[in-house]
């Protein structure tokens, strides 16, 4: 059974996903971190956009006490999209040529859940090209306004999905799960 790319993203009210860590973190929950370990138990690797990358790669390997989350998060491969670095560490494999096209390959493989994190570029340019079967949007429950500049979905095209699943956290926080609409096109 192919792998699957599933896209899982931080999101203010207002629509923007840049740099949660300066405003996640009062909504964070045991409820959040059960969803979280449960959905990098799913997936067997991560692809990633640079920025992503690079503040993941800065603040993982040397992090401590984040148990088997941790040592799962540092031991799975990582695939990279970026168009400047040539290099990386920290299990990384920095994609060559058309990202969209390396997905495809790596979905053909057998395993758990191609997981993206953060990344708005990298899910974009999936979601134009069809390569997304689901979309974790963890809304939480804060107004940026001028503080935000990366708009979820500021450069994929129109595209309807499907509600499958939300779940709410005590903080606020609801997790709306989707799909791409069945009269959308298929996943490649």
């Amino acid at each position: 059974m192919p792998r699957r790319v599933v896209a899982s993203l931080y999101v203010s009210l207002d629509g923007y996903l840049d740099e949660p860590g300066r405003w996640s973190l009062p909504f964070w929950s045991e409820e959040a971190a059960q969803f979280k370990a449960k959905e990098l138990a799913e997936a067997d690797a991560l692809v990633l956009g640079r920025r992503t990358y690079e503040g993941f790669a800065a603040v993982w390997p040397t992090m401590t006490g984040t148990g088997e989350f941790g040592e799962k998060m540092n031991a799975m491969p990582k695939y990279v999209a970026s168009r400047t670095l040539h290099e990386a560490s920290w299990n990384a494999t920095i994609i060559i040529g058309d990202v969209a096209e390396a997905v495809a390959r790596l979905k053909q493989g057998d395993g758990g859940d191609l997981l993206i994190g953060g990344s708005g570029q990298v899910v974009d340019y999936l979601t134009e090209r069809n390569l997304v079967e689901e979309y974790r949007l963890m809304v939480h429950p804060i107004i940026l306004g001028a503080e935000g500049s990366i708009r979820l979905f500021g450069g994929a095209p129109r595209r309807k999905l499907t509600l499958v699943d939300t779940v709410r956290f005590p903080t606020g926080v609801m997790v709306n799960t989707y799909h791409p609409a069945p009269d959308e096109p298929a996943p490649a």
